[in-house]
């Protein structure tokens, strides 16, 4: 077991993830340098036991493996850029991993990968699931894409992030596999919320239905834990938005266009997904995409 102290981690990005991480991080014993746009971040990061820097190159400064919990694939991009001509990950600094936990594309990744690689530092895209609860306790499912040695060496930090951590292959493999995941959330979600909506037509609640569905084969995560924890009880808050869910629908798409992949299903589900179909804005949480009080869709065949 690695002496946590040892290893000097760093966090950017302190938002409903990343603060989790910087919590969980702190909790055992990482030295842990924090940074985020927003002063509420850190305050609340300083309080989970993190050191707070004034930006982003600090952070890179400070630490050795540093974890990045960005919205997109530009903003991940630019912080890296900001750190090779800080000279943090230019070639002769002292080597580093890069940990990026965002949903990304896999051709960013890759470059990424093979960018720090020519400067000898490593990069491990890292996506993950979970939500903010599973950030805060360190039970996070990672996919990962990366070199053996890079990963190898970004384990402890790994291990103190998530559960479940599946070594998926090289650079973007980690990307893919969570893209692909979301793809399958999304259809979920509305093919949970036809199953509900019928059954409650016919006169079978949805309780009851999923009673049913959850000891049978048309399970799924959507119906398992979503429609208990978020959707029955219309609570809503699980932490993902909405307009994140389109945005991992998009990358699917266009990353299936990319490789002459025909998805018509994916293809329909993106556009049910839509503001217009859904009457959902990129803010709202996604698990109001399964209300079946809602009149999602309602006369689509009327």
């Amino acid at each position: 077991m690695p002496d946590t102290q040892q290893i000097r981690t760093g966090i950017i990005g302190l938002g409903a993830m990343g603060i989790g991480m910087a919590q969980s991080l702190a909790a055992k014993g990482f030295a842990v340098a924090a940074f985020d746009l927003s002063d509420g971040a850190l305050t609340r990061a300083a309080e989970a036991g993190a050191t707070t820097v004034p930006s982003a190159a600090d952070v890179f400064a400070a630490a050795d493996i540093i974890v990045l919990s960005l919205p997109a694939s530009h903003h991940v991009e630019a912080v890296i850029a900001d750190a090779v001509d800080a000279g943090h990950l230019a070639h002769g600094a002292a080597p580093r991993i890069v940990i990026d936990t965002s949903t990304s594309e896999a051709e960013i990744s890759r470059k990424l990968a093979a960018t720090l690689g020519d400067n000898g530092h490593g990069f491990v895209d890292a996506p993950v699931s979970g939500g903010p609860s599973g950030a805060a306790a360190g039970t996070l499912a990672m996919m990962l894409g990366g070199a053996d040695a890079d990963v190898s060496r970004a384990m402890p930090v790994l291990e103190a992030l998530g559960q479940k951590i599946i070594h998926v292959g090289p650079s973007g493999a980690g990307n893919v596999a969570k893209l692909v995941n979301n793809m399958l959330v999304a259809s979920h979600m509305v093919t949970t919320l036809e199953a509900i909506r019928l059954a409650e037509a016919s006169g079978v609640s949805a309780e009851d239905a999923l009673r049913v569905i959850n000891s049978a084969t048309g399970r799924s995560a959507i119906s398992e834990i979503h429609y208990p924890t978020w959707v029955l009880p219309r609570s809503f808050d699980s932490g993902f938005s909405t307009g994140l869910m389109r945005k991992d629908v998009r990358l699917a798409l266009e990353m299936a266009k990319a490789k002459g992949c025909a998805l018509p299903l994916a293809n329909l589900v993106a556009d049910l997904w839509s503001e217009d179909r859904s009457g959902l804005s990129d803010a709202d949480d996604f698990m109001l995409m399964g209300d079946p009080q809602a009149d999602r869709f309602r006369g689509e065949d009327e």
